[in-house]
């Protein structure tokens, strides 16, 4: 199979150069990764259904007559349509109609039986389909494969183009997986299954060759993270000689919850006894306590003579965490500093300084952390907050200002566990799954427009009062998205309007550092009771004198998005609300805000999150660090990725560089290809 990854796609009959580039669009660059350039659907020209069963508004297909010849109407300069009618076994009459296509007459004769495919329509009682794609009804085509695509490719072509690849297999393929593995895990052999994921002879041959690839991808994907966990951690040259966890304890202003005793007695097990050192993500719901897990680490490492850094995406967070652990901390004569962009340069002197020389114990701060010239005297901890935003690259080169590091990432988006182990496999993970004392749920409603004046009439009341709200909208301005709501339009009509004799203060992503802190500031000290925003605000802000979360064009965010954006209220005693207004039709849409009035527990909401979006949409592209994955999904493949973890195991033990299956570490490079850790 290996020789198939250095054979370039001008080698397979009718690609050319300027074909081989299209296909490079796709990042498929050779026969190989042609071959493992999967389908993305599957027609079946079979399945027919009269004009009568046909669902209204579905892609369908129908086999019918042509009745008439095609008719031509010039409609205007640069448009011709081209029309027919077609009649199926039952009687039932279709028209169809062809856009600027002049060839079609002599695609479609008249009284010929064909199948037809293509979205049905009703017009004034008159059944339609528009542009429908066509074929013979002699041919018998099985089963249709249908790939991504871009402009200049169809998916005839590749598909024409893959039964070329496939023909180049050898008659003996040498087969990544071991044969113990395949037979013990019941999977077929790998040619049957490339043949058949892309060709299937049968459903239970596309099932057997889906399992056996997504089984390869999950199984590539843990010897990879395997790799990297046993790459990563050395030794733990950065020990803790002690434990200062009950004595921090004692000097909090609330008692902390069960779960964050365990998070920070098993990070503290990491410091003080492992082996390597502590590479640990710490999971938690919004407002579960989180930073003060991360404070009892920094006191613990000060307290054994070691610095620690924080790491945030943005500046807004940065300045929050380090009001949170100065709190914390300063008491204690620990010495908390922060460093962002927009930090002075005699200020940022003096921070790099007395970290050079130890003065500074522990730092906040955002990319600024990584820049040159920003030395650590002994730096032990290094705490990644919302690790999404950062890639394995940036982490790796905060570690690198020390000696092996501690290292603890921080997440506020609920992932199931098993899925967390996934996508930070190189990471020991510890969950807090409990709220603290006294914390009031947040009520959630689901409105339309229609009930919009009532809801900021209840913002005005709660403003009169002397409490605060957010605004979220989806856009920073107007984007010639017709009907969704900008920020910067929104502030201005609500000065003006429903808000008015309200202090409004807007903030966005496009605004300048010292115009954000600016904005937060007045936000905080209580100047400005309403804040309208985009998403910046979504991770970290800490108002608890904010009570109501109003959401605009609910249904453009992620249902992990407006979980996360629902906790920056309800963080202080008085009773807080989060309204989502939303004129979406869309049953999926719809379905996504109801849950969100249903349930507060963030896990809950993400296991929905990952059904209604899928792991792809939910996890993003490759900003976790880790591969891109082709054929298998991390929420219906759970029981195949649990076998696959097995194994990796196990051939990890007998064969730890995977030098005896060649194959095998080629197929793990080629899926870890591009990413830092593993160049």
């Amino acid at each position: 199979m290996e020789r198939l990854y250095k054979k370039g796609l001008t080698c397979i009959t009718g690609v050319g150069e300027k074909r081989a580039r299209l296909f490079q669009k796709l990042g498929v660059d050779s026969v190989g990764a042609l071959l493992h350039f999967y389908p993305r659907a599957y027609e079946n020209w079979s399945d027919t259904v009269s004009v009568f069963n046909a669902a209204v508004g579905q892609p369908v297909f129908i086999r019918a007559v042509v009745l008439q010849s095609i008719s031509e109407h010039r409609i205007r300069k640069g448009m011709t349509l081209y029309k027919t009618v077609i009649c199926d076994h039952s009687g039932a009459k279709v028209q169809l109609t062809f856009f600027n296509n002049p060839y079609i007459s002599r695609m479609l004769r008249c009284g010929e039986e064909y199948i037809f495919h293509g979205r049905l329509t009703v017009d004034r009682g008159r059944p339609q389909m528009n542009s429908p794609s066509f074929m013979s009804a002699d041919t018998d085509p099985g089963t249709i494969p249908v790939y991504p695509l871009t402009e200049g490719l169809s998916s005839k072509l590749v598909s024409q183009t893959v039964s070329r690849a496939l023909e180049m297999l050898p008659d003996t393929l040498t087969d990544p997986l071991p044969e113990e593995t395949r037979v013990k895990r019941e999977l077929c052999p790998l040619a049957y299954a490339l043949k058949n994921i892309h060709f299937p002879e049968s459903d239970e041959a596309l099932a057997a060759a889906r399992k056996r690839l997504v089984f390869d991808e999950l199984l590539q994907l843990q010897l990879g993270l395997l790799t990297l966990k046993g790459r990563d951690r050395g030794q733990n040259s950065m020990r803790l000689t002690k434990d200062c966890t009950e004595e921090f304890f004692a000097r909090l202003p609330f008692e902390p919850t069960g779960a964050q005793r365990r998070a920070v007695g098993d990070a503290m097990r990491d410091m003080t006894s492992s082996e390597h050192p502590m590479s640990r993500l710490l999971q938690g719901d919004v407002g579960s306590g989180k930073t003060a897990v991360a404070a009892a680490l920094c006191y613990n490492t000060a307290r054994c003579g070691m610095q620690s850094a924080l790491m945030v995406p943005t500046e807004i967070l940065a300045a929050q965490h380090f009001s949170t652990l100065s709190r914390f901390l300063s008491a204690e004569g620990i010495s908390v500093a922060l460093l962002t962009g927009s930090v002075g340069q005699a200020e940022k002197r003096r921070i790099r300084e007395g970290l050079a020389d130890g003065s500074i114990d522990v730092v906040v701060g955002t990319h600024a952390l990584i820049s040159d010239g920003v030395e650590f005297r002994s730096l032990a901890l290094v705490i990644t907050d919302e690790q999404h935003r950062f890639g394995v690259k940036q982490r790796a080169a905060l570690s690198s200002k020390g000696n092996s590091p501690h290292h603890l990432v921080m997440s506020a988006t609920p992932i199931p566990r098993t899925l967390a182990l996934m996508i930070f496999g190189d990471l020991d993970v510890s969950v807090l799954d409990e709220m603290p004392k006294g914390r009031i749920p947040v009520e959630t409603f689901f409105i339309d427009s229609s009930k919009r004046e009532r809801a900021y009439n209840f913002i005005k009341k709660h403003a009169d009062d002397g409490f605060q709200s957010f605004v979220v909208c989806p856009l920073i301005e107007d984007e010639n998205e017709t009907g969704l709501a900008s920020a910067v339009d929104f502030a201005e009509e609500l000065s003006e309007g429903y808000l008015k004799g309200c202090n409004v203060g807007l903030l966005h992503g496009k605004m300048k550092p010292a115009e954000k802190d600016e904005v937060m500031g007045r936000f905080l000290s209580g100047e400005l009771s309403v804040l309208v925003s985009t998403t910046v605000i979504e991770v970290g802000v800490d108002v608890p004198n904010a009570v109501i979360m109003l959401i605009e064009n609910a249904e453009r965010f992620g249902l992990s998005q407006l979980h996360q954006l629902r906790g920056r209220v309800g963080r202080g005693n008085a009773k807080s609300y989060c309204i989502l207004v939303s004129d979406s039709k869309g049953e999926t849409a719809r379905s996504r805000l109801r849950t969100m009035t249903s349930t507060t527990y963030g896990f809950k909401i993400a296991n929905e999150d990952l059904k209604l979006r899928g792991p792809g949409d939910f996890f993003g592209a490759r900003q976790h660090g880790l591969p891109q994955l082709q054929i298998a999904d991390l929420y219906n493949d759970m029981t195949v990725f649990s076998a696959a973890q097995e194994e990796a195991r196990s051939i990890i033990e007998a064969d730890p560089s995977l030098e005896n299956n060649p194959e095998l570490a080629a197929a793990v490079r080629r899926l870890y290809d591009g990413i830092p850790a593993f160049n």
